[in-house]
C-alpha cells in the first residue's frame, strides 16, 4: 500500500466476513431478521458482501433510505426522530416500513403513509448505556413513545413497533433483564402487531458472547408474541474490521514523549472525542510510552497513549484499530485536514482503493 497516501481507512473483508458468519447464525437460529444500521456504517463498497448475509438497512434521515435502497437492497426500514413535511413523500417512496418516532408524526402524516408498512418507535425507560449522551431512555427522552395507554389508541394505525435500548451491551444476563423489563412495559401491545424491531446495541459478535442463548431468548419472544423480530446491529456487524492508517509527522516532548500524525480525532474518529475514550493501537506493549495526537490546531487532538517496542520515529506508520463504526460516517474537513481515502482488503488479499478525496471536495463541501 506504499502507493496510497495516509491517511486512509482500511476495510479488512476477511474480518468483516468472519462477523457475518456469526450474523448468519444468529439468523438460522433465532428466525429473527438482521439490518444494518447505516447511522453506524454506510461505505457500501462493502455491502456487496453484507448484502449476502443481512436482510436489508434501517436508517434515520432521508438520505440514509435512499442509501440503504439504491446501494444495498432487501428491506428497506425507514425511521426518523421527526420528519419534514417536504420529504416525507420521497421517505415513503424510497422504504419498505415506515418507523413513526411518535404518535404526533404518525397521525400527521397518516394520509401519506397510509400505503406502506407502519410501525412506532416505544421508548421503556430502561437502558444499558453508561453514557448519558447516548442514553436513549435519559430523563426526558424524546426517542419514542412511553405511555401504552396512548399507543393503545394507535395501535390500528401499525403493524409493529421498535424499541431500541440497548447501547455497545455485550453483556447477555442485562440483555435478558432488559427485554423482560419492555415485555413487562408493552408485552399486551406486542401481542396485537406483527413485527417488533429490538434496535442494535447488542454486541453479539464479541468474543465468548452466548450466541446460543441470545438466539434462543429471540425466538421465545418471537413465539410468545407471535412476531417476526428484527435486530439492526451496527457495531456488531463491523467490529474490528478496518484500520486507520496514518503516518507520523513529527515529535515533541513536553513532559511527555510526543508525536503528531497526518490524521485528526476531531475530524477522522469524531466518537472519541466525544466520549472521551482512547483509540486502540495493538499490541501496545513495550517500554516507549508515547501519546499520539492529531494534526488540527484543537489542542485536545490526541488519539491517546500507547506502549511501543521501539522509539517512533518521523515518517513510521501507525495502525489505529476497530475504525469503522462511527467514523466514516462522521468524518468531516475540519482545519481542511486531508479526508482519509477509502480502501479495502478483498478477501484474495488483494487491495482496491474504493475512494480518494481531493481539495475540490473540500471547496465543494462549502459555499
Amino acid at each position: 500500500m506504499s502507493e496510497l497516501k495516509t491517511p486512509y481507512y482500511l476495510i479488512d473483508e476477511a474480518r468483516l466476513a468472519d462477523n457475518l458468519r456469526v450474523i448468519d447464525r444468529l439468523r438460522e437460529l433465532s428466525g429473527a431478521k438482521l439490518l444494518l444500521a447505516l447511522k453506524c456504517f454506510a461505505s457500501w463498497g462493502v455491502f456487496d458482501l453484507m448484502r449476502e448475509h443481512m436482510d436489508g438497512t434501517t436508517s434515520s434521515s432521508l438520505n440514509e433510505v435512499r442509501l440503504g435502497q439504491t446501494r444495498f437492497g432487501g428491506e428497506t426500514h425507514a425511521y426518523s426522530v421527526a420528519y419534514s413535511d417536504d420529504e416525507i413523500e420521497d421517505v415513503v417512496g424510497h422504504a419498505d416500513k415506515i418507523i413513526f418516532n411518535s404518535i404526533s408524526q404518525l397521525t400527521r402524516f397518516e394520509a401519506q403513509s397510509a400505503n406502506i408498512v407502519r410501525g412506532l418507535r416505544l421508548n421503556p425507560g430502561v437502558s444499558s448505556s453508561e453514557f448519558d449522551l447516548a442514553d436513549p431512555a435519559r430523563p426526558f427522552s424524546r426517542l419514542g413513545e412511553h405511555d401504552p395507554a396512548r399507543v393503545e389508541t394507535v395501535i390500528d394505525k401499525i403493524s409493529g413497533f421498535m424499541v431500541h435500548n440497548n447501547c455497545e451491551n455485550g453483556d447477555f444476563a442485562l440483555f435478558d433483564d432488559l427485554l423482560a423489563k419492555v415485555e413487562a412495559r408493552f408485552g399486551d401491545l406486542f401481542h396485537k402487531v406483527e413485527w417488533v424491531s429490538l434496535g442494535g446495541g447488542i454486541h453479539f459478535t464479541g468474543k465468548d458472547y452466548p450466541l446460543e442463548k441470545l438466539a434462543a431468548r429471540l425466538k421465545a419472544f418471537a413465539e410468545t408474541y407471535g412476531v417476526q423480530v428484527y435486530l439492526e446491529p451496527g457495531e456488531a456487524a463491523i467490529t474490528k474490521t478496518t484500520t486507520l492508517e496514518v503516518t507520523v509527522l513529527d515529535k515533541l516532548h513536553n513532559g511527555k514523549d510526543l508525536v503528531v500524525v497526518d490524521s485528526s480525532v476531531e475530524a477522522h474518529m469524531l466518537d472519541l472525542l466525544i466520549y472521551r475514550e482512547s483509540a486502540k493501537i495493538e499490541p501496545n506493549t513495550g517500554p516507549h510510552r508515547i501519546m499520539v495526537c492529531g494534526k488540527s490546531c484543537l489542542a485536545g487532538d490526541v488519539f491517546g497513549e500507547f506502549s511501543f517496542e521501539t522509539p517512533l520515529e518521523i515518517g513510521d506508520r501507525i495502525s489505529i484499530q476497530d475504525a469503522a463504526g462511527y467514523t466514516m460516517v462522521k468524518k468531516n474537513w475540519f482545519n481542511g485536514v486531508n479526508m482519509p481515502s477509502i480502501a479495502i482488503r478483498r478477501r484474495d488479499g488483494t487491495i482496491r482503493v474504493a475512494r480518494q478525496f481531493t481539495y475540490d471536495d473540500y471547496e465543494n463541501s462549502l459555499s
